[in-house]
């Protein structure tokens, strides 16, 4: 019975790297969160006064998608955050 101890390569540690780090909840937390941030902002800036004006005034379009943008950023920034401080393991 033979055993190699040979180190993994370069692309597999790459995959492995993408997939622990596409896995993370903040991670698709931020990318969805962004998704329909970005989409609701757009819907408010391009608001009319009359969908203004049936919710009472307020472009809650506008302010949501905002909200949810700076939601996104803190869960990515985060995301990104941890991967940096995360020891390298010696498999």
């Amino acid at each position: 019975m033979t055993t190699t101890d040979s180190a993994p390569s370069a692309s597999t540690t790459k995959q492995r790297g993408f997939w622990q780090h596409a896995a993370d909840i903040r991670s698709v937390t931020g990318v969805l969160f962004a998704c329909y941030g970005a989409i609701l902002t757009i819907r408010g800036a391009l608001a009319t006064d009359a969908a203004i004006a049936q919710a009472e005034g307020v472009n809650i379009n506008l302010w949501t998608g905002l909200a949810m943008l700076v939601f996104a950023t803190v869960c990515l920034y985060f995301a990104f955050a941890r991967e940096q401080h995360t020891p390298l393991s010696s498999e």
